[in-house]
C-alpha cells in the first residue's frame, strides 16, 4: 500500500505542470506523453481600417498538417489553444476602411509556439492590385505668382506603379483628349466604345535602342513627368528638378527651359504649335495612361490609328477633322476631368473610366489625386482603382509635390 500511496502523489504533482501524464492502473508504467498546450491570442491591425467586416484566419501546423479555421465577424481579435508547434497563420476577408470603402484584405505570417501564451498582431493588408501603372496624380490647374499673376508652368503627371511586382516605364503613353468634358457634340463617327480620340501625345523614350527594361518602377514608387525639370518655386510653383522625363516646348514666350538632365519626352503628336503639350487650367480634359505594345513603334501607330470626324458646328455647317486615336485595348488607366456646373459628357469607355474629378478654378494651385486605400508590405501607398474617377480620386487637393519629389 505505501506503493501505491506514493504513485498517487507523484502522478498529482505531475498533473499540476502543462505535462499531462496517464497513469495505468497499480504499476510503475506512467504511459504517454501529451502535447504541451498553448493559447495563441490573433489580433488583426491594418491602417484606415474602421470595421473588421468579415475575415476568416486558418492555422496550419507545418509539422502534423492539422488546420484549426475560424471566422471573424465585425471582431479583430480571437484566442486559441493550440499544442506547441511550427505554425502558418493566414487571414483572408472582408474589411471596411475609415472612408467607408469595402476592402478586401490579407496576411500571412508564420509562428513557432513555445510557451504557454503567445500574443500574435496581424497587419492586414488590402489586397486590391492592378496589373499596370495608374495615373496617381495631375497636376494641370496652375498657380498664382506672389504678385497675382497666373503661371503655366510646373504642372505634371504623376504615374504610380500600384502593383506588388516591378514595372517598366518603357513604352508608356501619355495623351490628352480631344474632346472636352465641357463641351458636347454629335460626332461622327463615335468611336468612344473603341478609341480615345486624342490631342496629344506623349512617350517614354527609347534611349537604349537593344533594352526594353530600361526603367524599371519598383511596387509603390512612382516616375514624375513634369512639364519643364527645373525649379519653379520662385514663381510660387514645385522644383521639379528630379523629374524622371519632361515634356518640354520650344516656344520662347511661355519660357520654357529644357533640362540636360531629365529626359525629354518624346513628342509624337500635338496639334500645338512648338512641339509642346499644354494641360488646359480650367478643369475640362481627359487624359490617358496607355502602353504601346510590342512589335509596335510611334510610327506605326502614327500610320494605323488615324481617326477622321465630323460634327454641326454653330453656325450649321458641318466641321470635318482629322487627329489621333489610342485604341482603347492599350489604354491602362484614363481620366476624365470637369468642373462642377458644366460637366456634359465622359470622354472614355465607361469600363476605362467611368466618373470625373476636378481642380477648379483654374490656378488654384490645386490638384487631383488618387485615394490612399491602406499599405503595400513594402510600407508604400496602396490606391484606390474602380475606374470611376468620382469615387477614386479626391479632387482640390494639396499638390504631392509641394514640397520638391520624394520618392
Amino acid at each position: 500500500m505505501k506503493k501505491r500511496f506514493l504513485v498517487i502523489g507523484l502522478v498529482a504533482a505531475l498533473t499540476s505542470s502543462s505535462v499531462i501524464v496517464s497513469c495505468s492502473s497499480d504499476n510503475d508504467d506512467f504511459g504517454t506523453e501529451v502535447a504541451q498546450k498553448s493559447v495563441l491570442t490573433v489580433t488583426l491591425t491594418g491602417d484606415n481600417i474602421a470595421t473588421y467586416k468579415t475575415v476568416e484566419i486558418e492555422i496550419l501546423e507545418t509539422n502534423s498538417g492539422a488546420i484549426t479555421k475560424k471566422t471573424l465577424e465585425n471582431a479583430s481579435a480571437y484566442s486559441f489553444e493550440l499544442p506547441y508547434g511550427s505554425y502558418k497563420i493566414t487571414a483572408n476577408g472582408t474589411v471596411i476602411t475609415k472612408d467607408n470603402e469595402e476592402v478586401q484584405v490579407g496576411v500571412t505570417a508564420v509562428q513557432d509556439i513555445k510557451t504557454g501564451v503567445v500574443n500574435l498582431s496581424l497587419p492586414l493588408i488590402i489586397k486590391q492590385f492592378n496589373k499596370d501603372f495608374i495615373i496617381e496624380e495631375v497636376f494641370f490647374a496652375g498657380v498664382k505668382t506672389n504678385d497675382g499673376k497666373n503661371y503655366n508652368n510646373s504642372r505634371y503627371f504623376k504615374i504610380t506603379n500600384n502593383t506588388d511586382e516591378v514595372l517598366y516605364a518603357d513604352g508608356l503613353m501619355i495623351a490628352t483628349s480631344e474632346f472636352f468634358t465641357t463641351v458636347a457634340r454629335t460626332v461622327t463617327p463615335n468611336i468612344v466604345d473603341e478609341a480615345f480620340p486624342i490631342s496629344a501625345v506623349m512617350v517614354v523614350p527609347d534611349i537604349d535602342k537593344n533594352n526594353d527594361k530600361e526603367f524599371p518602377v519598383q511596387p509603390g514608387s512612382f516616375i514624375v513627368v513634369g512639364d519643364n525639370a527645373i525649379d519653379h518655386t520662385s514663381s510660387n510653383g514645385f522644383d521639379l528638378r528630379k523629374a524622371d522625363f519632361e515634356f518640354p516646348s520650344t516656344n520662347p514666350s511661355l519660357g520654357q527651359v529644357d533640362n540636360p538632365a531629365v529626359p525629354n519626352m518624346d513628342i509624337i503628336y500635338t496639334q500645338m504649335t512648338f512641339n509642346m503639350i499644354f494641360l488646359y487650367t480650367t478643369s475640362q480634359q481627359g487624359y490617358a495612361l496607355a502602353r504601346l505594345p510590342k512589335g509596335q513603334s510611334t510610327s506605326s501607330f502614327l500610320a494605323n490609328n488615324k481617326y477622321d470626324y465630323s460634327y454641326t458646328n454653330s453656325a450649321g455647317g458641318v466641321t470635318n477633322k482629322s487627329v489621333y486615336k489610342i485604341p482603347n485595348t492599350w489604354i491602362i488607366d484614363a481620366l476624365n476631368t470637369s468642373r462642377d456646373n458644366d460637366f456634359l459628357q465622359i470622354l472614355t469607355a465607361p469600363s476605362i473610366d467611368a466618373g470625373w474629378t476636378t481642380a477648379s478654378p483654374g490656378y488654384n494651385g490645386k490638384t487631383v489625386r488618387r485615394k490612399v486605400l491602406g499599405l503595400m508590405p513594402n510600407g508604400k501607398n496602396l490606391y484606390k482603382d474602380t475606374n470611376n474617377s468620382t469615387a477614386d480620386f479626391v479632387r482640390n487637393s494639396e499638390p504631392s509635390l509641394k514640397n520638391g519629389i520624394v520618392k
